[in-house]
Order: C-alpha cells, then sequence, then structure tokens
C-alpha cells in the first residue's frame, strides 16, 4: 500500500466517456471513481455493456476520457499527448488479450521480444531478455516454436512473457483466460497470481468468470457504467 501523503499508482476520478454527440450520444462510464495501490490483484467484473473493459481502455491509455482525471503517479494522463502516453504504455503498462495475439508464422522469443524492438533495444539485449521472460513462464526450451506448435496455454504462456519482457509496473489482462479450458485456465490464474505476488506487479483483470476472480485480492464491480461494488477480501484464495 502507498504510504500517507504519497500518490496513488493508479486514481481515477469523476470518469465519464461518451461516444457520439446529440441525442445519439452514449455514456459508457459516469463519473467513475476508482484508487489502485501497486502490487494489487483487481479483478474487474460486470455485465456486458457495464463499462469495465473501457475502464481498462483508458487506464492502458488506450482511449482517453470525456471527462474526469486519470493520474498515474500522480502524472495527468488525462492530459498527454498521444505520444506520451505512447510512451507510458510502452515502459509501464504490459498486456494480456483473450485471443493471444501471437505472429502465426514467429517464434516464442520473436514474439516476446517485440515490445523491446519497438523501444529500440539492440538484439542481444532483446534476446536475453526475451529468453529470461520466457522461463518465467514456464517455457524455457520452446523459444524456437511459434504458436502452431503450442498448446492454447502454452500460447497464453508466451503472451504473458511478451507482456513482462519490459518489467511494467501493471499488467492489464482482457480474460485472459476466455479461450482456455478449465485446467488450462487455472494454471495461467496461478501464473499471474505468482507474478503479483514473487514480483510485486500490478495485476488488473477484467473477467466475467467468478472461478478466475477468486484469485484476486479485490473484486470491483461495475454496473451501468459506474463501480456499483467495491469488495476487499480477505485472502486470494478459490474453493
Amino acid at each position: 500500500m502507498s504510504l500517507a501523503g504519497t500518490p496513488a499508482l493508479i486514481e481515477l476520478s469523476g470518469i465519464v466517456k461518451t461516444y457520439g454527440t446529440g441525442p445519439a450520444a452514449f455514456q459508457a462510464l459516469r463519473g467513475v471513481d476508482l484508487r489502485i495501490e501497486e502490487g494489487e490483484f483487481i479483478a474487474v467484473m460486470g455485465p456486458s455493456g457495464s463499462g469495465k473493459s473501457t475502464a481498462m481502455n483508458i487506464v492502458g491509455c488506450l482511449d482517453v476520457p470525456t471527462a474526469g482525471q486519470y493520474l498515474f503517479r500522480g502524472v495527468h494522463v488525462e492530459r498527454l499527448e498521444r505520444n506520451q502516453r505512447a510512451l507510458l504504455r510502452r515502459h509501464c503498462l504490459g498486456f494480456v488479450f483473450q485471443g493471444f495475439n501471437l505472429l502465426a508464422r514467429t517464434s516464442a522469443q520473436e514474439n516476446v521480444e517485440l515490445p523491446l524492438l519497438y523501444r529500440g533495444e539492440e538484439a542481444t539485449a532483446r534476446h536475453a531478455a526475451a529468453r529470461a521472460a520466457l522461463a518465467r513462464v514456464g517455457l524455457s526450451g520452446w523459444e524456437t516454436h511459434t504458436p502452431g506448435e503450442l498448446s492454447g496455454g502454452q500460447q497464453q504462456r508466451v503472451a504473458i512473457a511478451r507482456a513482462i519482457v519490459t518489467n511494467p509496473l501493471v499488467l492489464l489482462a482482457d480474460e485472459p483466460t476466455g479461450n482456455l479450458d478449465s485446467t488450462r485456465s487455472h494454471e495461467i490464474m496461478e501464473l499471474l497470481a505468482a507474478l503479483n505476488r514473487e514480483q510485486g506487479i500490478t495485476v488488473i483483470m477484467v473477467t466475467h468468470e467468478p472461478d478466475m476472480a477468486c484469485y484476486a485480492r479485490r473484486i470491483v464491480h461495475f454496473v451501468d457504467g459506474m463501480v456499483a461494488r467495491d469488495e476487499i477480501r480477505e485472502s486470494a484464495t478459490c474453493s
């Protein structure tokens, strides 16, 4: 938790997001307040259309609010220019998606190296960092395999390695187990929990599944574009 007087890692205050104008305008977020401390593991839940994904897109600097404040370690993100938001995204945030989003004809190692390539890292450093990230997700020895040679669970591990290769402060996971069976889903959740617990990475995960949300210490429920309930659990245990 943050020390008294220090800013939260992430703080949303009065966040509004409106799409369209006039009679056709749709308000996806209607004044969201949310404070996230460094090192938390948060599950974000809610029905389709509740605003949870819109809120996470704003946190991930993939979208901007119509109104309200978004502070990242005290910096007003909503005031940043597009290239400044891109730098924040590139250096501080990692993303894991339901669909893996791996390059099909590219090896696991090359997929993991992509964020470092975009940052201009030299080849030797990229190779070493990618191998280390794959080792962290239990895929040592699989560096040369393409996605087609990997199971769904292994592909998601590659995607997680790609997300953590830059040593981000925050890992944003959008339905990370949505394309996996129950056994692989729990393996991926154990991995995310370990990254949070052992490496201190803040994890913010969107999910529809209560049995995946139970890995989080905090569950934030969205309804109709607002935070309806913010639940702190005694422990991140799944029965």
